[in-house]
């Protein structure tokens, strides 16, 4: 069957959730185990003001460390504005993502500014950053915490306006887990048709225990790049009580065992989200984490 890029966040998108900071040994441990487990592209810190997120604070150590641990692997960062953008650079990182929401409610609660004047701030990285590799991630494109379901023709618009600034990489991001697989087999079908030359992902969220079957979803319409977190680590502050990412171990265990090439070993990688859930205090929503370990190995 089809091979499938798991671009793993936890790293990031897990870790700014967790309120203690994390010492960036533990860190670099779970990203080590991470690309033990044959992960090949990893999004390890967010360049942004860590009076804004202190857990980030360790950006540049942590980046500094990787790049040279792993030179084969894909290395990526979020990063939220011009200036985050020059700091992964200098500190080494091509691969960077940034995110605009396309509900305008939430783009303003979260970053303060109207999706248009984020297009403008990505002008200026597209313009001001020409080595970099930017992926565009699309927050809210199934549902909004504010305003509730996104239309399709509001998403379309916004995949326009990242297309017309030349990117060709973008992530279709259910950011409070609002999605349902009838609805994400219909905006990735329409899609994927209207920009055939766009490499989309997808990154869903599991607050209403569908990441699993949205992902899927996604892959069957035509998607090959999925975002998934380390033991299901994350939340969003937008959805106060709500479950974190897709697991990573878990999905791998689905496609692996459906047949899909992922290049992951399951088992390591399960024993990598089971160390993290041991050292960090957070909202794990993984399944196999809270198996006994002799169980799992049984269906490896």
């Amino acid at each position: 069957m089809e091979g499938i890029k798991l671009v793993e966040v936890g790293p990031r998108d897990g870790f700014q959730n967790v309120c203690d900071f994390i010492p960036t040994e533990i860190k670099l441990n779970i990203i080590d185990k991470i690309a033990q487990a044959g992960v090949r592209n990893i999004m390890i810190t967010s360049f942004v003001s860590p009076r804004a997120i202190p857990q980030m604070r360790d950006a540049r150590e942590v980046a500094g460390i990787c790049l040279k641990r792993y030179p084969r692997l894909h290395l990526s960062a979020l990063v939220p504005n011009l200036r985050g953008a020059q700091d992964a650079l200098a500190a080494g990182i091509r691969e960077l993502a940034i995110v605009i929401s396309v509900s305008e409610a939430h783009n303003r609660a979260n970053v303060n500014r109207t999706p248009a004047e984020s297009f403008v701030e990505l002008s200026h990285i597209v313009d001001n950053c020409p080595e970099a590799q930017i992926t565009l991630d699309l927050a809210t494109t199934f549902g909004c915490p504010f305003t509730g379901q996104i239309p399709l023709e509001q998403v379309q618009a916004a995949v326009h306006q990242g297309y017309d600034l030349g990117i060709r990489s973008m992530t279709l991001c259910d950011t409070i887990g609002a999605a349902h697989p009838a609805q994400v087999r219909r905006y990735v079908q329409a899609l994927l048709e209207q920009f055939p030359d766009v490499e989309f992902g997808v990154h869903i969220h599991d607050t209403r225990n569908m990441g699993m079957v949205n992902t899927l979803a996604a892959i069957e319409c035509g998607i090959t790049s999925v975002q998934a977190a380390l033991g299901g680590l994350g939340g969003c502050p937008f959805a106060p009580g709500a479950s974190g990412n897709t697991s990573s171990e878990d999905l791998v265990y689905m496609l692996n065992h459906m047949g899909y090439r992922t290049g992951v070993d399951e088992q390591k990688l399960l024993e990598a989200a089971r160390y993290a859930h041991e050292h960090i205090k957070g909202n794990f929503s993984g399944h196999q984490i809270q198996i006994a370990p002799d169980k799992t190995e049984l269906f490896s």
